[in-house]
């Protein structure tokens, strides 16, 4: 073997999606997120198109960031909008110290379909999530709809047809005590062919 596999089983099982809501008030350091982003570069990656663009926002540069969190959302909730929603996102933009807008630059040649590249970034931000993982840093990978507007687009200095994929939120959990979780044994998501037919 080339990696220890129950070390490697252990991470991959450990990972969480921590909410910023259960971030305590220590900082992540600009270095753990250089670190956390630089493994998400080592995703797979059909055509070699590298398609990920990251946008880091850390320390003083959440104050770049924070206050458009509750704005954005404002702007696009319409209807459905939410004073409580509102009031947790200006908390959030106030309260975290590192979040990374997740951007998707597409192979500039149209080889690659637009769902490869896509599932690129889903598969960088897994790296993400297992390398804040190793460190004991929560992570969470936010898709609202208010990240379709063009001003988010235009503040990630992303354009067509660029897309954004999300935020990820990097924090340390709140009581220092890591969330449990479970899934489904295999046999209930997985049919095995053992025989041609």
């Amino acid at each position: 073997m080339r990696h220890n596999l129950s070390d490697t089983t252990a991470l991959l099982r450990d990972r969480r999606s921590i909410k910023p809501e259960a971030y305590s008030a220590r900082k992540v350091h600009p270095e753990i997120v250089e670190q956390v982003l630089t493994n998400a570069t080592w995703a797979p990656t059909h055509g070699m198109t590298q398609p990920w663009r990251f946008k880091a926002y850390v320390g003083d540069g959440m104050q770049a960031i924070g206050p458009k969190l509750a704005a954005w959302y404002r702007a696009a909730a319409g209807d459905s909008f939410s004073e409580a929603k509102h009031a947790k996102l200006k908390a959030r933009g106030e309260r975290v110290t590192a979040l990374v807008v997740l951007g998707m630059e597409p192979d500039s040649n149209g080889r690659i379909p637009i769902q490869d590249e896509r599932m690129a970034v889903a598969c960088a931000v897994q790296n993400m999530y297992l390398t804040c993982t190793a460190h004991g840093i929560g992570g969470f990978w936010s898709t609202p709809s208010y990240m379709n507007l063009p001003e988010v687009k235009a503040f990630a200095g992303l354009s067509e047809p660029s897309e954004i994929l999300g935020f990820f939120y990097l924090g340390y959990p709140d009581g220092g005590e890591w969330p449990r979780s479970h899934r489904k044994p295999l046999e209930y998501v997985t049919e095995w062919i053992t025989e041609a037919k």
